[in-house]
């Protein structure tokens, strides 16, 4: 099969792409370091030609209305003038639609597009990936002390969300636009449990916790975890705990 990966040289996306090539089948990055722009439709014609499926990993959490909400349009628009419409497969964020954080109102927008397409599509909720996770520990500590914000999250290993994606892609395509189970690692964490072991692994000394005011609508959405995933969920991939132990130690700690 032949499958186009929008957004290919991203986090997720470069993982698609090597799933896709490990198990024989052509892989079609497609991103602006192969000349493809999503948000304005430049190069997605010729991307694709002769494409099966399509795993629309293309996202930009800062400029979201460009990449998820205009490069969405752009990318059903041109797949609906395929003599055969590519199955698209269509990464999002669980709990968007339930959090007014403008990035997450940009996803459960893209989500609604793919949803009123008249192309076969499929749309996968993931949760946070690992990485975020660590990276969110380490920026809410400060000195001896960690910003114990009223959050938690289910972190999901990437390489086996992109392995998920990829299955869907290669399954008989739906006809037309239908929801996927939603996915998601095996550990809930809150902001103290993720410290505690980004700590730990980082060799930092104990940090002692300062509650933050949950203060907002973005704010009081983590903390009702509407970020966590419901009962239809598929859970799988490296836990947090020990996706981390096989991380270099961060710099200057």
């Amino acid at each position: 099969m032949r499958i186009v990966v929008t957004g290919g040289s991203g986090q997720l996306g470069s993982h698609v792409v090597r799933r896709v090539r490990e198990l024989g089948h052509v892989a079609v990055p497609a991103s602006r370091r192969w000349g493809v722009n999503v948000a304005t439709g430049q190069g997605l014609g010729a991307a694709l030609s002769g494409a099966d499926a399509v795993v629309h990993c293309a996202s930009n959490p800062w400029r979201p209305r460009g990449t998820d909400i205009s490069g969405t349009e752009q990318l059903l628009a041109a797949v609906a003038t395929m003599p055969r419409p590519a199955h698209v497969v269509h990464v999002s964020i669980v709990g968007c639609d339930a959090n007014p954080y403008p990035y997450y109102r940009a996803k459960s927008r893209a989500e609604e597009l793919v949803l009123a397409a008249e192309v076969p599509a499929t749309v996968v909720r993931a949760t946070q990936f690992h990485p975020l996770v660590a990276t969110m520990a380490r920026a809410s500590m400060v000195g001896r002390a960690h910003l114990a914000l009223d959050f938690a999250a289910q972190p999901v290993d990437v390489s086996w969300v992109a392995r998920e994606l990829v299955d869907h892609a290669l399954a008989t395509p739906p006809s037309g636009p239908v929801r996927a189970r939603d996915l998601a690692g095996p550990e809930v964490l809150t902001v103290t449990d993720a410290v505690t072991a980004v700590r730990a692994h980082d060799g930092r000394p104990r940090t002692r916790g300062v509650r933050v005011p949950t203060l907002g609508r973005t704010l009081r959405a983590f903390a009702e975890r509407s970020n966590l995933p419901g009962a239809d969920v598929r859970i799988g991939g490296r836990s947090f705990t020990d996706w981390l132990a096989g991380q270099p130690v961060a710099a200057g700690h």
